[in-house]
């Protein structure tokens, strides 16, 4: 009967979600009903993780700012772990608008670092958040800076995010793998980081090159694989829990909090996607190149 029940109250539950996140995906961006929908939806979801019943991080995504369905995910995710200091870091923003952190910045009052090479794509984000009526008042810090990993301490520690922090996304095409090596000053609980599918279950890394710029001398010649960037999370006490549908952008939680809720998961285990075979591909022709066994 208690399992019945159960089964019951988790179908119901899945609706319920399903119609929130379906709300969500269809109204503007800065629509206020989005952001009621969201805290309903991190609530919903607290309550449910606090009697015992779980979902499946693939169920959980949606798009709002990210540019795939991270913000959904992690908006899971920080409902099970719960939210310490609502701060980010945000190295390879981009613009800062298509940003795995953005969503937290304008729907649920975070604060946070947007840090990336290019000047124009900073000037936008400025103007964003300093127009936008959630964050003019106390808009995210901007560093323009080519993220290297002999610098990625200082532009952090210098804009005064040394410590823990929430979350670090890390997508810069190429040294994401030695960027988050590198990174000693800050300690983010999630980490979400881009890995290389086309490199397969091999365990390698491009090696590291301080003035290196996507695409470089070949477009799928960068980056680690998904194995390669796993060994590193668990060097560093991370834990893989999950990844974007595709798999590539990697998602981590820092060990000793929240096991019991979001346990590890292997690396195949998010490879799942028929895409993925098609990318696998390409690693042919540069299969022979040279890379880091890790």
């Amino acid at each position: 009967m208690k399992k019945r029940l159960k089964t019951r109250a988790m179908r119901i539950i899945d609706k319920f979600v399903s119609i929130i996140v379906s709300r969500i995906q269809i109204q503007a961006q800065y629509s206020p009903q989005v952001k009621i929908d969201q805290r309903m939806l991190y609530h919903l979801y607290r309550r449910e993780i606090s009697q015992g019943r779980r979902l499946q991080l693939s169920d959980t995504g949606f798009r709002v700012f990210s540019e795939f369905e991270e913000d959904g995910i992690l908006l899971y995710i920080f409902a099970a772990l719960g939210v310490s200091h609502r701060t980010f870091i945000d190295i390879g923003s981009g613009d800062c608008i298509t940003s795995n952190c953005a969503n937290f910045a304008v729907n649920f009052g975070w604060h946070g670092l947007f840090i990336d090479g290019n000047p124009a794509n900073l000037s936008r984000g400025r103007e964003y958040y300093a127009a936008n009526l959630d964050t003019y008042l106390y808009p995210p810090a901007f560093v323009q800076g080519f993220v290297q990993r002999e610098n990625i301490n200082e532009l952090i520690s210098k804009n005064g995010f040394a410590g823990e922090v929430d979350l670090i996304s890390i997508d810069i095409d190429g040294n994401d793998y030695w960027i988050w090596e590198a990174l000693t000053v800050a300690e983010p609980r999630v980490v979400i980081i881009e890995t290389h599918i086309e490199f397969g279950m091999n365990s390698i890394v491009v090696p590291y090159n301080k003035d290196y710029s996507y695409p470089g001398i070949h477009p799928d010649y960068h980056g680690a694989s998904p194995v390669a960037m796993e060994k590193l999370a668990r060097k560093k006490g991370y834990r893989l829990v999950g990844a974007n549908n595709y798999g590539f952008n990697t998602i981590y939680v820092k060990n000793g909090i929240g096991e019991d809720v979001l346990p590890a998961v292997s690396v195949d285990s998010i490879l799942a996607h028929p895409r993925n075979k098609e990318r696998y591909n390409l690693f042919e022709l540069i299969k022979d190149w040279d890379y880091v066994h890790v």
